[in-house]
């Protein structure tokens, strides 16, 4: 069985593979712009800066949530992956816009610049996809044994990255091939609205997470069964939960026998309370017991 610490120790590796892929994807496509021009690659390329911060982000994230409980924060500190979640989706935003318009200009250009090097171009980009499949490949491998959602949530984003990547190679063969260099800032263009999707998505987890939004349906009604099928729990109510990052607080009232002792009743809610902490490992539960008054 795999200790706290060892799992710690796989999610930073997830962590710092992600901000050392994401630097040197940067630093390939900001020459791969310089000497392309093109807008399907500044696409990629700002995506790969978001993935920096997102990655940087993650990584402090992992680092600051792991730290327990203290007077000052008394439920932990997983709320940073939400307010860094919510930053970034903000800056994603303004390089979807300003890629957007950029792409938009130059298609109404009568005039519009012609690409350049789509050789080079395409050899950084084919470089792009190979890292980030091989980052992809790790941290499938660390979110599947650690169960951490901030690599699994990291995972996704870097699988979505693969898009604009591979539209940037279409755009740059189709500009070599056959001269249709305007086709760079449509896939340019297509990319920002996937940037602008992605980052709405990630906003509004955030914000519902920073409002005590509950947890999904499914988790409810998850946590509803195994409460109502516990042995010795007789009825339950006040069933409540959050989130904060990747998160789970659940405070829930079991009802009881009334007759029973202390002990008895005590360990019957440890028991519940361990099933749930098993459902859903990344938990913080609070089972109040109460008498069952039939």
């Amino acid at each position: 069985m795999q200790t706290r610490d060892s799992h710690l120790g796989l999610n930073l590796s997830a962590g710092f593979a992600s901000v050392a892929v994401a630097l040197v994807l940067v630093g390939l496509k900001l020459w791969a712009l310089a000497s392309t021009g093109a807008l399907s690659v500044a696409a990629s390329l700002a995506d790969n800066v978001m993935d920096l911060l997102v990655s940087s982000a993650g990584l402090g994230a992992i680092l600051y949530a792991a730290r327990p409980a203290d007077d000052d924060h008394a439920f932990g500190h997983s709320s940073i992956e939400d307010i860094a979640s919510l930053g970034q989706a903000v800056l994603v935003s303004v390089s979807a816009f300003v890629i957007a318009g950029a792409a938009s200009l130059r298609l109404i250009s009568a005039n519009p610049p012609a690409l350049a090097a789509e050789g080079e171009g395409i050899v950084v980009m084919l470089v792009s996809v190979v890292l980030t499949g091989a980052l992809v490949l790790w941290q499938s491998r660390v979110a599947a044994r650690t169960g951490n959602k901030v690599v699994a949530a990291d995972r996704l984003h870097y699988l979505g990255d693969l898009f604009p990547t591979l539209g940037a190679i279409l755009a740059l063969w189709l500009s070599a091939r056959f001269g249709w260099s305007q086709v760079d800032s449509v896939i340019a263009i297509l990319a920002a609205a996937y940037m602008l999707r992605g980052a709405a998505g990630i906003g509004l987890d955030a914000f519902h997470a920073l409002m005590d939004r509950s947890a999904s349906p499914e988790v409810l009604a998850e946590l509803a069964e195994i409460a109502a099928n516990h042995p010795g729990v007789l009825g339950f109510h006040d069933l409540k939960t959050r989130t904060a990052g990747s998160k789970l607080f659940v405070n829930l009232h079991v009802e009881l026998d009334g007759a029973q002792s202390l002990d008895a009743a005590h360990a019957i809610a440890a028991a519940l309370k361990a099933r749930m902490t098993e459902a859903f490992p990344r938990s913080e539960i609070i089972i109040h017991q109460d008498v069952w008054r039939g």
